[in-house]
């Protein structure tokens, strides 16, 4: 039976290369001046028209896909007979993991000779997006779907997040931190750089003065800890602020020798709770 790894949008991954691979994406949508939209990799809104809106005051909101969004995607590939291994954003981050258990239920009650594999991946934008990135690259030499299965389990807690917000207004809108730390934290250009824990949640983790030495942070905490980077591809995701990421990706490539560096756009689901001139580093080193 012919395997096929679908996703979501909240892996952050570019366009292009969901569609050179053919990676299916199940699309969250956002609620965003007045209408609803799916988060579909920036084809209906661009992230600079996004992330320029949120500057100027507007303030999306987001929501969970339901149970019937994955039933309809699932369904398409269980009729054409194959094996589904689907790779989730975050449980702790949305309640869209347990919709897709419901939509398998429901699936196996009419087709019980259903296969499909749902991954909690405890990852978020682009660690996320890693995930699938070497999961299709496995399939794609001939992985077996119990080895894909296997080293996703296997490394999903090995993969890191550190990242840095602009706007501190965004975290405490999301109830990732105090009114009172983002007021204090604004006036004494303080920046947090944060990480995800093996729950998949986001956890501030340093404080730091200024947006240099924040983005410089980042730079170490990959160096403090990612695993034979000469294998490894890293990834960097940014909330319309190419210019940082361009910079980070430069001080990766001048101090370590890594595979290949990723770099997209935040898309506008993750995008509304972090806000614009988030930057991100993902890759795979010991246990978070």
């Amino acid at each position: 039976m012919k395997t096929v790894i679908i996703t979501d949008s909240c892996s952050d991954l570019p366009l292009e290369y969901v569609n050179k691979h053919s990676i299916p994406v199940v699309y969250f949508t956002y609620h965003f001046k007045g209408k609803d939209y799916a988060d579909d990799l920036g084809q209906t809104v661009s992230s600079k028209d996004f992330y320029d809106a949120i500057r100027k005051g507007e303030m999306p909101t987001t929501s969970q896909v339901n149970a019937q969004t994955y039933v309809d995607m699932f369904m398409k590939y269980v009729n054409e007979g194959k094996s589904i291994i689907y790779l989730c954003f975050s449980s702790a981050l949305s309640g869209s993991y347990n919709n897709s258990l419901i939509a398998r239920d429901m699936i196996i009650q009419e087709k019980p000779e259903a296969d499909i594999t749902i991954i909690d991946t405890k990852s978020a934008s682009l660690g996320e997006g890693l995930l699938v990135y070497y999961a299709t690259e496995m399939l794609e030499k001939g992985a077996s779907k119990e080895e894909i299965i296997g080293w996703v389990e296997e490394n999903k807690l090995r993969m890191h997040h550190w990242f840095t917000v602009e706007d501190l207004g965004h975290l405490k809108r999301g109830g990732r931190l105090s009114g009172t730390a983002a007021l204090v934290g604004s006036i004494l250009d303080i920046k947090p750089v944060l990480n995800v824990d093996d729950e998949g949640r986001l956890i501030p983790k340093i404080k730091v003065k200024g947006r240099r030495k924040a983005l410089r942070t980042l730079l170490e905490k990959l160096e403090d800890n990612i695993t034979k980077p000469e294998q490894q591809v890293v990834a960097i995701s940014h909330g319309d602020s190419p210019e940082d990421a361009d910079y980070i990706a430069d001080l990766i490539r001048s101090r370590i020798k890594v595979r290949d560096i990723i770099i997209n756009t935040i898309g506008p689901v993750i995008g509304s709770h972090s806000g614009p001139g988030t930057v991100a580093v993902f890759f795979l080193g010991g246990n978070r």
